[in-house]
């Protein structure tokens, strides 16, 4: 009987030992590894030239008509709209017959949408998403506007702002 009991001890010993090696190399094992992703590329949304919904007047207010753009897969959120006063002269153009029309008479206040910005659709399938902004009064024509300035076309050149 103490033959087995010394066997019984000697496999517990084993399996004690065993089990403790298997733990020591679970616990202290290292290795190394790596691994890649993408993030897609956001696409800038466009914006289409701007277009008074009336004919201005000296003193006069007009709402601001455009189209925002958008290519990504994703709706895009759009803060502000301000001037881009790098496209045609400080942001705003004139038809060709009213060259004599001084575009300094003409203001843009920038734009918020009370706020909140705007969310441009996402693209669906091979379409860009779009959406139709009206800007209300959001152009003004001072008070001391040239005669020239009678039935021009006006553009105004928006871009996306802070």
């Amino acid at each position: 009987m103490a033959g087995a009991r010394a066997a019984l001890l000697l496999g517990l010993a084993v399996l004690f030992i065993a089990g403790a090696g298997a733990a020591f190399a679970f616990w202290s094992a290292s290795g190394s590894g790596s691994g890649a992703g993408r993030t897609a590329k956001v696409m800038p949304v466009t914006l289409s030239p701007g277009l008074p919904n009336a004919d201005l007047v000296p003193g006069g207010r007009a709402d601001i008509l455009l189209t925002m753009t958008n290519p990504n897969a994703s709706s895009v959120r759009v803060e502000a709209l301000v001037l881009q006063g790098a496209q045609g002269t400080g942001g705003f153009a004139v038809d060709a017959g009213h060259s004599g029309c001084a575009l300094s008479a003409l203001s843009y206040a920038a734009q918020t949408n009370g706020g909140v910005g705007w969310a441009v659709p996402p693209r669906s399938g091979s379409v860009d998403g779009t959406l139709e902004i009206r800007l209300p009064n959001a152009l003004t024509m001072s008070l001391d506007a040239a005669n020239a300035c009678q039935g021009a076309r006006i553009t105004v050149y928006l871009a996306v702002g802070p």
